[in-house]
């Protein structure tokens, strides 16, 4: 596939000619080594993109041809982890695992147990790690929500499901519908989410899985959990 970048203000006509000119461009010309005649995307974060051709490499930026463009639709199944704060580079890892595996939103959260902080370089580290895995759309990483605000979130998801290892219900078990426009994956932290968390989710209306007989980092269950789950739902 082609090296993916992302720009603000997008070229969509065939034929434009566009200077590319932001932090990208200088990575593309400083460590990639861009050459005129090479071709790469360019995208607006949100599923537009654009194929384009450098005929001219500067010292800062890249004037370029459109060559094609095209919309990437989303997919029927909007996914938002809740991941529960980790340590910083857990919760690092954590957001690009998320990204990687194709989530639409990010929830941080403060759980009881979390000994991490949130913090603004989040949506930084989201952005980096979709141009890596070539991802068209841009997760959403929200400010940090409360237990409260999860609950709410239950509310208004068509499965809601809590992964806990104090628990024999199957992952299996919880999905009896493909038809999932919204699912909301909740993951606790290192420590565990507390019984009065649960307590608070299942009353929201959560469903509780196992993860299989491991008992995986909080910063690598995500990932496994989107998998899984996708997987059940026939969104992979």
């Amino acid at each position: 596939m082609l090296t993916l970048f992302f720009v603000e203000e997008l070229p969509t006509q065939v034929g434009q000619i566009y200077e590319f000119d932001n932090e990208d461009a200088r990575h593309a010309i400083k460590v990639l080594r861009m050459a005129a005649g090479e071709k790469f995307m360019l995208a607006d974060g949100t599923g537009a993109w654009s194929q384009v051709k450098a005929f001219a490499v500067k010292k800062k930026t890249i004037e370029v041809e459109v060559v094609a463009t095209g919309y990437q639709d989303p997919l029927p199944t909007t996914i938002t982890v809740v991941q529960a704060l980790t340590k910083s580079d857990r919760a690092k890892e954590a957001i690009e695992l998320l990204t990687e595996a194709g989530v639409d939103r990010i929830v941080p959260w403060q759980a009881s147990r979390s000994i991490g902080k949130s913090s603004d370089k989040f949506a930084v580290t989201a952005r980096e790690a979709s141009k890596q895995s070539r991802r068209l759309r841009i997760p959403e990483v929200t400010d940090i929500a409360t237990t409260e605000q999860i609950c709410d979130a239950i509310k208004l998801s068509d499965l809601a499901i809590v992964f806990h290892e104090n628990t024999d219900v199957k992952l299996s078990e919880c999905v009896s519908s493909l038809n999932v426009a919204h699912l909301l994956i909740i993951i606790g932290p290192e420590g565990g989410i507390t019984a009065s968390e649960l307590e608070q989710f299942r009353d929201a209306g959560a469903k509780t899985a196992v993860m299989g007989r491991p008992v995986l980092r909080s910063a690598h269950a995500g990932i496994a959990a989107v998998a899984a789950v996708s997987a059940l739902l026939k969104v992979w």
